[in-house]
């Protein structure tokens, strides 16, 4: 290559933008390799200096270095999730693992932890400023985890431990996202896909076409277990065949990833024996807000018999919607036959709803329009500044008084290639240190319309939308001076409750009027539907929190295995461990089976699945305080940026809680939310009809 490498120079590009289009294949190895020369050089320096260690020459000094390797990395791996091709997956294979062997030599560096332990003794000292004493404390807990005070001899082990885990975490997901597409549902004809929309038909065989089965219809996996089509197709055969896809993808085959969970667990537990730790959950924890294994089963105790017995509940009603079609209820048929109940008995028509959810109008007159309402900001096109697919957009934010706050990418369309579910990333931290506004994206994964046609969402879909962006103004909000604080970068248990506190504002009365429109009439959703979708809103409740728990449990039993229990069968210990729990039952399956809980096994959730209900404890109490405080104002929204959205982790996150609230977190909300204070009615309709 003649020209520098686009990945080892800094983007000339506003915003530091990543120049997409000059970057192939050919620049990643080597500018992996040039990156972690030089932070290796960089830390070295900082080990080496001769000087007293203190905050700016070790602290501050590490904080500078490797920027080279930061925006390699960030760029990559964003990439691999998106774009990614197969010289990109082998790449990642090669790579993942050296690249946590270089972390490691930072990591392990006696010479350099000395030096950080050095400052951390006398951080109260030192005259530091409150985001500066978090700093340090962040970087001792991170050597410290990552082995620095392990025994010299067993370092070696620990950081063998680590490259292999980064090889199967990545195998693993290249063979998932290798599975899913294989298992996608075609069939031959649209009479099989009797009851999905007509704009759902035409998006399968667009699906169909572009991935060469012209003439044919595809419906693409989704990354749960529960599929949206599910809920409307009317050929049941079609309906098991999709369930049956999505529960038994990537468990057998050149594909199948079960061993490969078993091999990951058992190498996690025994890098936690070597750390001191009974198993990975109780070190994973230590960094979380929730601090011990104690707390997270406390929680989770509380909420498994009422999650099962409200699931039992509307099994009850379903049960008689199935008899009176001359079938017994199956785990494919819970979906269809919740969408009629929803029809029935509160007038909700889940397929009917999709005309008043087009993606444009959910994105540009909801998510932004409530983004506005609450915080002052406003979006604008860069149509000067490429992302890196044609389907990316792109928008620069802006405070109300017209200041820059940086860019926003959305990538919403599935495609081959691109891994399952729906994700917010960063191509750059907001930092003042090095003078950076932050870009952020969100990634979803929505079946596209044929040309000319509108996308529509389905009410989940919708939501999604709106959580994923509360993890974008996370990013977008950021203010603090150092990279590591900046942002989401706060403890697992906590990150996804901005997120979730977002979502209130997709059925929240005046974004929703402003939104809701019908595709083809313009029309307003009727205010019928609108009360019948907020009479709604417990229905199922027991259903979603009984599959979520199920997740969460199995997450918990894989990384709750200590160093000296074997496991011969994935499945076997999955189906003991959901017993175990009191959550095997069969008619809700845990949203995540083993095979496919990229969470866990390809991501950074392992032992920490259980965040999303630890953090909406936090989010129904947060939804509490809008709500008695005047709900959507520009007052109520400036304080929640101010005091948690903007801090990153420069903050103790229960301490920005408590900021925010005035006290501890409170579970009643979330119990009520859930309806998990009392069983779900089991009256079944007088009368029966399919609708």
């Amino acid at each position: 290559m003649t020209d520098p490498n686009p990945l080892l120079v800094p983007s000339a590009l506003p915003f530091d933008l990543p120049p997409f289009a000059l970057i192939s294949d050919e620049h990643y190895a080597p500018a992996f390799e040039a990156a972690m020369d030089e932070h290796r050089a960089e830390v070295d320096a900082i080990a080496g200096d001769p000087a007293e260690p203190t905050f700016d020459n070790t602290v501050v000094a590490l904080e500078r270095a490797g920027q080279s390797l930061t925006r390699v990395t960030q760029v990559f791996f964003n990439l691999v999730s998106s774009v990614s091709t197969p010289a990109m997956r082998d790449i990642e294979a090669e790579y993942a693992p050296k690249l946590t062997a270089h972390l490691d030599t930072v990591l392990l560096n006696p010479q350099l932890f000395t030096r950080i332990a050095a400052v951390h003794d006398a951080r109260h000292e030192l005259g530091l400023t409150d985001e500066q004493v978090v700093l340090v404390e962040r970087y001792h807990l991170d050597f410290v985890l990552a082995g620095a005070q392990v025994d010299q001899a067993d370092r070696g082990r620990l950081s063998a431990l680590n490259q292999q885990l980064a090889g199967l975490n990545a195998t693993f997901n290249h063979k998932l996202l290798a599975a899913m597409e294989a298992a996608a549902v075609v069939v031959d004809t649209a009479e099989e896909l009797d009851g999905l929309s007509d704009d759902a038909i035409a998006a399968a065989a667009t699906a169909a076409a572009d991935r060469g089965h012209p003439g044919k219809y595809l419906i693409a996996l989704i990354l749960p277990t529960g599929q949206p089509a599910l809920a409307d197709l009317r050929r049941r055969d079609i309906r098991r065949r999709l369930h049956e896809a999505s529960v038994n993808r990537a468990q057998s085959g050149e594909n199948e990833t079960l061993a490969l969970a078993v091999q990951i667990a058992a190498l996690r537990a025994e890098r936690a024996t070597l750390m001191g730790f009974a198993s990975h959950a109780d070190l994973a924890v230590v960094d979380n807000t929730a601090h011990t294994v104690g707390a997270v089963e406390a929680l989770l105790g509380q909420l498994v018999e009422p999650a099962v017995a409200n699931a039992r509940a509307e099994a009850a009603v379903l049960a008689e919607y199935a008899a009176a079609d001359g079938i017994e209820l199956a785990p494919w048929d819970w979906a269809f036959y919740s969408s009629r109940v929803q029809a029935r008995r509160y007038a909700v028509d889940t397929a009917a709803l999709r005309p008043y959810f087009a993606l444009d109008r959910v994105l540009q007159d909801g998510v932004f329009f409530a983004a506005g309402q609450v915080y002052g900001i406003t979006f604008h096109p860069r149509t000067d500044l490429a992302g890196y697919h044609p389907d990316v957009r792109v928008w620069e934010v802006r405070n109300a008084d017209g200041s820059v706050i940086g860019l926003y990418l959305g990538d919403y369309f599935a495609r081959e290639g691109k891994r399952g579910g729906a994700w917010m990333s960063s191509f750059v931290d907001q930092s003042s240190l090095l003078d950076r506004k932050p870009v952020v994206f969100n990634n979803c994964n929505y079946n596209r319309a044929p040309d000319g046609q509108s996308t529509l969402l389905t009410l989940d879909e919708v939501r999604t939308l709106f959580h994923e962006f509360g993890h974008a103004l996370h990013g977008l909000f950021s203010d603090v001076t150092y990279p590591r604080l900046s942002g989401t970068n706060v403890p697992r248990d906590f990150v996804e409750y901005p997120s979730q506190v977002n979502e209130m504002w997709a059925l929240w009365p005046e974004i929703l009027a402003n939104y809701a429109r019908h595709d083809e009439t313009g029309d307003p959703l009727p205010q019928e539907t609108v009360d019948a979708i907020a009479a709604a809103e417990l229905w199922g409740e027991g259903f979603r929190t009984t599959e979520y728990l199920g997740a969460t449990l199995l997450d918990w039993a894989w990384h709750r295995l200590t160093v000296d229990t074997t496991v011969d069968d994935a499945l076997a210990f999955e189906a003991a461990s959901l017993e175990k729990a009191g959550l095997a039952y069969p008619l809700v399956p845990p949203r995540y089976r083993t095979s496919y809980f990229q969470h866990i096994f390809a991501s950074g959730y392992a032992a920490g699945y259980y965040s999303y209900i630890w953090a909406e404890v936090l989010d129904a109490d947060t939804v509490e305080w809008f709500k008695s405080n005047g709900g959507l104002t520009r007052v109520n929204g400036d304080t929640f940026r101010r005091k948690l959205l903007s801090v990153g982790g420069a903050k103790d996150a229960m301490g920005a809680f408590r900021d925010l609230r005035g006290r501890e977190p409170d579970i009643g909300p979330l119990l009520r939310r859930r309806g998990l204070e009392r069983p779900a009615p089991v009256d079944p309709p007088a009368s029966v009809v399919d609708s």
